[in-house]
């Protein structure tokens, strides 16, 4: 389930991304959230498995015209795992059902993954329809 960030989880929030080893730096971090709250073309979500249960990650977003860019996607440890990345681009893509979802280059191996796991279970088989 994918909550919409707010500045009451600020501190959730900088705690997930500085897992990403670009987002170290305090300054950057700071930099990468004050982003997601002021430019409206990008958005971010807090992740939990279940409401009123403890967030266990983040995904950091910008949106095009028919384009979902994940730029960051940070699960805590005891969440780095397939399916609760499936769980977390699932709920991203409920969110956005008209835009195709697409990754940063960290990124992309993640998304083709999972829209690959997606194509299979709508098709019981890794086959493309003809």
């Amino acid at each position: 389930m994918l909550t919409k960030y707010k500045n009451d989880y600020s501190k959730i929030a900088m705690g997930f991304l500085s897992f990403i080893p670009d987002l170290k730096d305090i300054g950057h971090l700071k930099t990468e959230l004050r982003l997601y709250t002021e430019d409206n073309t990008h958005e971010l979500y807090l992740y939990r498995e279940t409401a009123g249960g403890d967030f266990e990650g983040v995904v950091g977003v910008e949106l095009g015209q028919d384009f979902v860019l994940v730029r960051h996607l940070s699960l805590s440890p005891a969440f780095r795992d397939v399916a609760t990345q499936d769980a977390v681009l699932g709920d991203l893509q409920a969110v956005y059902p008209d835009r195709r979802l697409m990754g940063t280059l960290e990124n992309a191996p993640l998304v083709a993954g999972f829209n690959q796991r997606r194509k299979e279970d709508q098709h019981g088989t890794d086959a493309r329809p003809e």
